[in-house]
């Protein structure tokens, strides 16, 4: 089977969108955008044995590479709508291609994303996705809105991606439960689309966490040139995680592990009631972790209001 049938058999599917007036199948995708909204575009690759390991499950690998660009539109507080994506095979493998195809376009259908156009040729296994989307004009979120005073946010826990990874590296041995746990973290994050859409109009600032908080915060601070204060007693950890590691290991996957795309957003004092009720009707756990101050980019530690030195380092693709 060739490159047009495998795409004609498991990538071209009928959809219900009334905004693509052309998909698959000419030399463009035509798209309709909704009045007085903007366009929020997404591009991400993944590379075997960079960012997942080679024989990962399709069916994981198909949703992933699809949830961790919806990520991106979620922390801009946008509406997802369509995906591109190109596919790079050493060799045609249709039962991999099943399996991609179907953890990929159910992740679609689940958000109504159509699937519109890409490519596939052959090469060392890599996936590239282009997510589309619509936000309000004017209301999308950016991480250049942070003001001193702002509490710091994130949703759900953070380094239950980071400490299946660390198992998986054979950096730490976690038990058959543990890992049971931790392990839909990895290879099934959630992207936070609704509650990114609750946030428009109060967040100052916002992104997601693909890196680790560390580095990811720190886009804010600089964009916004302000510093940012971290209590480490209110990081989100899961039971899971702090029962596997001793607590400053814990800080340390939080902190930098990378991998939980979840939301990382600033909020004012004014709008912290807002906030409550805005994120409940989502569903979302969320956490206050910080506050936002005034001076250079950086971060400060504290703990039992006492200042802890770190040495962290984020998620680097050359490092």
């Amino acid at each position: 089977m060739g490159e047009f049938e495998l795409i004609e058999k498991y990538f071209k599917v009928p959809h219900a969108r009334k905004d693509v007036v052309m998909g698959p199948g000419d030399d463009c995708a035509l798209l309709t955008l909704p009045a007085d909204t903007q366009l929020a575009v997404s591009t991400d690759t993944l590379v075997s044995g960079v960012h997942f390991f080679p024989d990962m499950d399709p069916v994981d690998l198909g949703y992933k590479a699809l949830a961790v660009n919806l990520s991106d539109l979620a922390a801009m507080g946008a509406e997802p709508r369509w995906v591109s994506m190109a596919l790079t095979l050493p060799a045609i493998n249709e039962a991999w291609v099943a399996g991609f195809a179907e953890g990929f376009l159910e992740l679609a259908e689940y958000y109504n994303v159509a699937l519109v156009g890409g490519d596939m040729t052959r090469g060392p296994l890599s996936i590239t996705v282009s997510v589309k989307g619509s936000v309000p004009a004017g209301r999308a979120l950016l991480r250049s809105g942070a003001k001193a005073g702002d509490g710091i946010y994130v949703t759900g826990t953070l380094g239950d991606a980071a400490l299946a990874l660390s198992h998986l590296l054979g950096k730490r041995v976690l038990n058959e439960n543990q890992l049971a746990a931790v392990l839909p973290r990895l290879d099934h994050p959630h992207p936070r689309i609704l509650a990114g859409q609750a946030l428009r109009g109060l967040a100052n600032s916002a992104l997601d966490l693909s890196d680790g908080l560390a580095s990811d915060l720190g886009h804010i601070l600089k964009a916004s040139g302000v510093r940012a204060q971290i209590d480490l007693n209110l990081l989100p950890l899961s039971p899971v995680l702090q029962d596997a590691v001793p607590a400053e290991a814990a800080w340390q996957l939080a902190l930098a592990g990378g991998d939980d795309y979840e939301l990382c957003f600033t909020v004012p004092q004014e709008h912290h009631g807002a906030l409550d009720t805005a994120l409940a009707n989502c569903g979302v756990k969320f956490t206050r972790i910080g506050r936002i101050l005034a001076g250079e980019p950086g971060i400060d530690y504290v703990r039992d209001e006492q200042p802890v030195m770190l040495e962290l380092k984020g998620w680097d693709h050359f490092a």
